[in-house]
């Protein structure tokens, strides 16, 4: 495993704090800094019986009753994508901002013409990850899109996630090298559980590849991301908090109809994977 000197995971390890950028991107402090003691929460109760049928189950049982549950959901249009991210990603301090999810910063919904010019869509899962792009389907699912600075996402790219590696510009406690990505402490829980969200729902049984998590990095064009042994971590040192458990319920009852189901039952990862 890659290591980086204890200063910078000092520094990591606060979770607050943003690198400056102009007013004209940032209409506000970064989240994480002004929100420093976000709690995290036990998941709420299911939500009536959306996950009848799981009792007793585990492994690839419990993995494809899961996949038979939240494939029922409403498909988004690319173009509806915004409208969503801009309700399920809103900032509860301001409710015309968004939370760019590895920035940690506010930052407006829209310009004044309409759609962001200083955020963008994008894909937890990287899109070419699979050969997806943004069809209808992976890649329109809200469950892993999030609102993120232009920069850090061509930054992030289509990169796998682990630790270490530098300091990211423009991304506060964000780090990467030539094959991963890290993110922030206080979303990694909420990566990890995105990347198993997309494991289960697209399993294959649909017109697209069946995407899978590995324990390695560098996995380029296949429908694989890695590494699995360093997500399963992050999922346990990172449990979902008020923040990620709005999101879910908003995407349910508003947008895609279906759920998370680590969101609901992180306890799920370890049974699964």
């Amino acid at each position: 495993m890659r290591t980086r000197s204890t200063l910078l995971r000092a520094v990591a390890g606060l979770g607050v704090g943003a690198l400056a950028v102009t007013p004209a991107v940032v209409a506000g402090p970064s989240y994480a800094a002004s929100h420093p003691a976000v709690a995290h929460a036990d998941p709420p109760a299911d939500p009536g019986d959306y996950y009848a049928g799981t009792d007793g189950l585990s492994g690839a049982a419990l993995k494809a009753k899961l996949h038979e549950i939240i494939s029922k959901q409403t498909v988004l249009s690319y173009d509806g994508v915004w409208d969503a991210l801009k309700d399920t990603d809103q900032d509860p301090a301001n409710s015309s901002n968004v939370i760019e999810i590895y920035s940690g910063r506010s930052t407006p919904k829209t310009n004044n013409g309409g759609d962001p010019d200083n955020w963008n869509r994008e894909h937890v899962w990287a899109k070419s990850h699979g050969g997806f792009d943004t069809v209808p389907g992976p890649g329109t699912d809200v469950h892993h899109l999030r609102p993120e600075d232009v920069s850090v996402n061509a930054d992030r790219g289509n990169l796998d996630f682990d630790n270490g590696g530098s300091a990211v510009d423009q991304c506060a406690d964000c780090f990467s090298d030539a094959d991963s990505w890290e993110p922030r402490d206080a979303v990694k829980g909420d990566v990890a559980r995105m990347i198993f969200y997309m494991a289960v729902r697209y399993e294959g049984d649909d017109a697209f590849a069946n995407l899978e998590v590995n324990d390695r990095v560098g996995n380029g064009t296949a429908p694989n991301i890695g590494t699995l042994s360093t997500l399963k971590a992050w999922s346990q040192q990172d449990p979902p908090d008020a923040f990620e458990q709005r999101r879910n319920e908003v995407i349910f009852t508003t947008w895609q109809h279906n759920r998370n189901p680590f969101v609901d039952h992180p306890e799920w990862v370890a049974s699964i994977f």
